[in-house]
């Protein structure tokens, strides 16, 4: 099975209704009189990072990661539980790990620890308190809303390949929690953009049953000779929204199209309709 087919598959096992159909990149659960918000991500040795990589950065991504997707809810971070595979530099990890605590004011709740052979993997849970409800998620977005997105597409690409100024933006990125909390009262669907600026952009006109419309020629990237990739290699942890043109943003963001009727796929990408997000960003195969 790829990614898509996964999903699924799990999404006929019994879902609990904060689950969204897994349609979303949180669960949001209401418990008492609170609204929590629940994510998970994993990075794997070779895939998400190189064998190489210091791994005090891999720890400050792994938090970040997790963040970002409490940023596009509009959460305030309650906490974290990890999920550590032992092996070298363990200590460089766990600087890493209480640099990214500390800048965020993240308490550690709990997790599990192993050893293991081969690549090793890390896992993170992050747990998010709602400041708005109800919580954006990728299924709001209506025709005549505005779409946008804040920061500069492609960034990680370049810092990825070496690119000095652009290091930082693969190796720490930064998750938009105040962004993410002053449009969550403004915004119609929201999410972060980490697996490519097109493909998430597909994955929230899908949920929403529209079409994204979209020019290219709008999105800031990072290298405009290489716009196509910047739009769609991922790692940005960027907010993509949509919201009323009308709307007074409280934070800087470039519009980059609008949302129209469904016409029979998920993005509009210069004139052409993109039913097939194939090639649109990165997936797991």
């Amino acid at each position: 099975m790829n990614e898509r087919e996964f999903i699924a598959a799990l999404r006929a096992l019994p879902l609990h209704s904060g689950a969204r159909g897994l349609y979303d990149d949180a669960a949001v659960l209401e418990i008492g009189g609170e609204t929590l918000i629940l994510t998970h991500d994993a990075m794997t040795e070779g895939t998400h990072f190189r064998a190489d990589a210091d791994m005090a950065d891999v720890a400050w991504k792994l938090v970040a990661t997790n963040l970002s997707d409490l940023a596009a809810k509009g959460a305030e971070p309650v906490g974290v539980l990890l999920s550590y595979a032992l092996g070298s530099d363990d200590e460089r990890f766990l600087a890493g790990l209480r640099e990214a605590m500390e800048e965020y004011r993240l308490p550690l709740i709990g997790g599990d620890t192993i050893s293991a052979t081969g690549a090793r993997s890390f896992g993170l849970t992050a747990i998010g308190r709602a400041t708005y409800t109800p919580v954006p998620d990728r299924s709001g977005s209506q025709a005549g809303d505005a779409i946008y997105v804040t920061g500069i597409i492609g960034r990680a690409m370049l810092g990825f390949e070496g690119v000095s100024e652009h290091r930082a933006a693969y190796d720490r990125p930064r998750p938009l929690l105040a962004e993410g909390h002053a449009l969550a009262p403004l915004v119609t669907a929201m999410m972060d953009v980490s697996d490519g600026l097109l493909l998430d952009a597909w994955r929230m006109g899908q949920a929403s049953g529209v079409t994204f419309e979209i020019a290219s020629d709008l999105i800031p990237v990072a290298d405009p000779a290489r716009r196509f990739d910047c739009m769609r290699w991922g790692d940005d942890y960027q907010l993509l929204f949509t919201a009323a043109p009308e709307t007074n943003l409280p934070v800087a963001a470039t519009r980059i199209g609008t949302v129209v009727e469904d016409g029979f796929a998920p993005i509009r990408l210069d004139g052409e309709l993109i039913a097939d997000p194939e090639n649109l960003g990165y997936t797991h195969s």
